[in-house]
């Protein structure tokens, strides 16, 4: 039997309700809960969708409804047919990519044989996070948006599409949504008038009970992670593999100004295995000078041994700790005070403040109107969590320990391609890493937290283990070696190439000369560009590399490697080195140069093409010129030059991998 929506039958109230809301030991309030339970499903992959939706989760329980908050992939999703209200909070990463703990969500919500009226009993709706400056801005929440209400599902308003470049960030477009969004649910499910809405500057009890050991516990647990895998279970975020480091060698210049890493890992016993595309997730840790000065400004001491206890059932423990965990090993390994802040860190701080002054100007940097000002004392200089409690010590020495992991979140691992192939290194995995350093108008440089700690080990000097696991990654290259494959990997984008290309010239792909139409493909009647060795010339389809650097003597990675390939007919790469002339020249520059090339690989041979690097400007400046390609050598018009490049991206015959 149909629902009637926009009821306002107000919800049962038993006779305890009377009491429902009491001030506790901390000065929180304890919460009972009227009978809606919502749900907030989200996909995050840098936490900012994460904070949303425990914001959400926040605001909810303000409101006295109960509120569950979970990943989507962790959500039994043949579940949602049974929910009546459910909000879905999803970031959108890459070229419009779902992120990578929504995936399996993703594909089983785009199943063709769920019927039309699966969700017919949910009201939802879908708040959105991403960056208008990429093609596809947030075209995961618009396209989620768009299916939820094909299977049945009653929007409650359109789809929230919260901007990471406005001046005041994504909360210019939540705040106002959110505001929409309580009208609706409130008026489709009422609150009983005995419970009133919990105030904002109280603080809700905290997630997780720190019960603190008078002494070291007898038994310690186990590391997490191991150096060898006895069971069938293959590493993962649960239980990484601890990979003994063996090499890490700066691969630029000395006088380049960025350090940029070669580093290699032993894999032996850890049963890991992958593929030319796949990438490698490393959980990194604090710097030892910043876990001290953390533990010095909060008053905690370091070798203090807890458990965690939730407050309520069904919440489970935070993935990476064990139990007992030392403070050391909570501050070290789990929370991210590396990071910068977001709002809901302040509002939590000012919640727990004893010091009048700091609470006051808390509450402002937390407050919807003080946005500017967190923006310009936060965002713009990335002033870090560690910086902010510094700045403001009464209330970072009030902290209270239970409160600790709801307002610092979890050190979150870092994705990097794989750039070697275990036919050409076995028992090895290589990356190829940017050191991340850069100055603000703060005095301490910004680094990266990640790229950092990496530098910073030194496996000539100590054994060194890192905690590592792998996945697939968003590039996959054909099969057949004999396929040709245009890549395009300006920078570290050529790191998953170097992988792809060992990966086919091990397998036997050599590129050599067999089609006599050499000079009708190639297309040049006066010679190839300069910026093509001779060599290449005497090569036909196969694997063609578009790299492009600085300098050829600074950050030309694997220069000798390449040239080596290049002789022996199983490479034909092309350079572009933007400052050695006057006028820059980039990747796409070389790519419009050899059009002709291009467009008889892509039409003619069945070429697969690849980009990797920098997400900003650069593939939009390369589909730019594929489209320029398309109509000039391909004699398309404007609509079927973009029909055509849809296809190729359809048929995976165009994939990108970029990255912030």
């Amino acid at each position: 039997m149909p629902r009637r929506r926009g009821t306002s039958t107000s919800l049962p109230v038993d006779s305890g309700r009377q009491k429902a809301a009491r001030i506790c030991g901390l000065g929180h309030w304890c919460v009972v809960m009227p009978s809606l339970q919502m749900l907030v499903l989200f996909g995050s992959q840098t936490g900012t969708a994460q904070d949303a939706a425990e914001r959400l989760g926040r605001e909810a329980r303000r409101r006295r409804f109960g509120c569950r908050v979970q990943e989507l992939d962790s959500y039994a999703v043949a579940n949602l047919i049974r929910e009546p209200l459910v909000i879905f909070v999803c970031a959108t990463t890459g070229q419009g990519d779902p992120p990578d703990n929504m995936k399996n969500f993703w594909r089983f919500i785009f199943r063709k044989n769920l019927p039309a009226t699966s969700l017919c009993q949910l009201d939802f709706a879908v708040l959105g996070l991403g960056d208008s400056s990429y093609a596809k801005f947030n075209f995961v929440a618009k396209k989620l948006h768009r299916r939820l209400l094909q299977l049945g599902g009653s929007a409650l308003l359109p789809a929230c599409l919260a901007d990471d470049q406005h001046e005041l960030g994504p909360d210019a477009a939540i705040d106002p949504w959110l505001g929409t969004l309580w009208e609706k649910v409130l008026g489709l499910h009422p609150v009983p008038l005995d419970l009133p809405e919990i105030p904002s500057g109280v603080p809700l009890p905290s997630t997780f009970i720190l019960q603190l050991f008078q002494d070291a516990p007898s038994t310690v647990p186990q590391e997490s992670a191991t150096s060898s895998l006895d069971s069938s279970q293959l590493p993962s975020e649960s239980q990484p593999f601890l990979a003994p480091m063996v090499m890490n060698q700066r691969v630029t210049g000395p006088s380049h100004f960025q350090d940029v890493r070669l580093i290699e890992f032993d894999i032996t016993g850890s049963g890991i295995s992958f593929v030319a595309g796949d990438v490698v997730l490393i959980q990194p840790s604090n710097s030892a000078a910043n876990v001290q000065q953390f533990c010095q400004v909060l008053g905690l001491d370091p070798d203090q041994w807890f458990t965690l206890q939730p407050r309520e059932p069904g919440v489970s423990s935070p993935p990476g700790l064990p139990q007992p965990c030392s403070v050391w090993h909570l501050v070290t390994r789990y929370l991210d005070i590396a990071s910068v802040p977001r709002r809901s860190f302040f509002e939590l701080l000012a919640c727990l403040s004893p010091h009048e002054l700091e609470r006051e100007k808390l509450l402002e940097l937390s407050s919807a109107t003080g946005q500017e000002l967190l923006c310009e004392y936060c965002s713009r200089p990335r002033r870090t969590i560690l910086e902010v409690l510094c700045d403001f010590p009464h209330s970072a020495g009030a902290i209270p320990p239970d409160y600790l992991l709801d307002l610092i979140p979890r050190i979150r691992p870092r994705a990097f391609s794989i750039t070697s192939s275990l036919l050409v290194h076995p028992n090895r995995l290589q990356i190829l890493m940017a050191v991340v350093q850069y100055q603000t108008r703060l005095r301490e440089p910004r680094r990266g937290l990640c790229s950092s700690w990496l530098a910073s080990l030194d496996p000539g000097q100590d054994p060194i283990r890192v905690p590592l696991w792998v996945r697939p990654g968003s590039l996959a290259f054909p099969e057949s070696p004999d396929i040709p494959v245009i890549m395009v990997g300006p920078g570290t984008g050529v790191a998953p190439f170097r992988a792809a290309i060992q990966e086919r010239v091990a397998q036997g792909q050599t590129s050599e000369c067999r089609d006599p139409r050499l000079g009708h493909l190639w297309g040049w009647p006066t010679g190839p560009p300069a910026s093509v060795r001779p060599e290449a010339t005497l090569h036909s389809p196969g694997n063609f590399l578009f790299f492009g650097c600085r300098w050829r003597d600074q950050d030309f990675y694997w220069k000798a490697e390449w040239q080596d390939l290049e002789k022996r007919g199983c490479l034909t790469l092309v350079t572009a080195f933007s400052r050695e002339q006057e006028q820059k020249v980039y990747v796409q520059h070389r790519l419009q140069e050899l059009g002709p090339l291009v467009w008889e690989l892509l039409d003619c041979h069945g070429a697969y093409f690849y980009l990797a690097g920098n997400a900003k400007s650069m593939p939009a400046d390369i589909t730019e010129v594929l489209m320029s390609i398309f109509q000039e050598h391909g004699g398309l018009s404007g609509p079927d030059a973009a029909t055509y490049l849809a296809r190729l991206q359809r048929t995976l015959h165009f994939q990108a991998e970029t990255w912030a």
